[in-house]
């Protein structure tokens, strides 16, 4: 595996939180994606500090639990002077995505990376959202403090998954589409991989279950007629594969 150096700057008073791809409401509904998300930073990077191989990644996750450790402290303070209540569990999602890391038997690098990238494009989501909208002037200041550092972040992971071999990045618009589904960690949710699928045209999508490829496959309607679409840990999606 390729290695590449890149200077960590320290952050500042807080950092980027894994979230899901959605804005808040009110002031509650953000402090319970971004205690969610704090904690989902600092354990997942706690298994990647003991497990992954990638010399960048290992610095990266540390950077992760320190940072992230007093974000969740600033978060929780100001939670708590503006009496909002504090997640203390992780959610199903974010919990599952744990136990993947934590039971991974091959390189968990891939799968990390690609877990961070995806959770640092929804952090700049929420707290663009909430910056801007927020209902709550604490919070809004908190949020938009904290989002340069969200967008240094997200570049960092995304410079990571590109220089690092076999650690290939999402399909973007410039990418080429390949044949067929690219074999691969595969770190959509069930609930990703449908919208995803969804969002190309597709209706009825259903049966929906991960192959041993990586490989999300199922049905879906398209012009009123029923065929087999398939999605691939980058975010291809293919129709009448088998």
């Amino acid at each position: 595996m390729s290695m590449r150096i890149f200077l960590i700057p320290s952050a500042t008073a807080a950092l980027m939180l894994a979230l899901p791809a959605f804005a808040a409401d009110d002031a509650q509904s953000f402090v319970n994606k971004a205690a969610i998300g704090g904690m989902f930073e600092v354990d997942s990077s706690k298994i990647a500090q003991g497990n992954a191989k990638d010399q960048q990644i290992k610095d990266f996750s540390k950077r992760m639990i320190s940072d992230h450790g007093a974000a969740n402290a600033k978060l929780q303070k100001i939670a708590g002077e503006q009496k909002l209540q504090v997640p203390t569990q992780p959610d199903a999602e974010h919990k599952s995505d744990l136990e993947r890391l934590q039971s991974t038997t091959a390189s968990l690098d891939q799968p990390y990376v690609e877990m961070q990238r995806k959770a640092h494009a929804d952090a700049v989501s929420l707290f663009e959202a909430y910056a801007k909208e927020g209902d709550n002037p604490a919070l809004r200041s908190f949020a938009a403090e904290t989002l340069p550092t969200l967008k240094m972040h997200r570049d960092m992971i995304e410079k990571i998954a590109g220089a690092s071999a076999g650690l290939p990045a999402v399909k973007t618009a410039s990418t080429p589409k390949p044949p067929a589904p690219v074999p691969g960690a595969n770190s959509f949710t069930e609930a990703q991989a449908k919208k995803r699928i969804q969002d190309a045209g597709y209706a009825d999508v259903s049966a929906l279950a991960k192959d041993e490829q990586g490989v999300w496959r199922g049905q879906a309607t398209k012009d009123g007629k029923g065929i087999s679409v398939a999605l691939d840990y980058q975010g291809n999606v293919f129709a009448g594969q088998q």
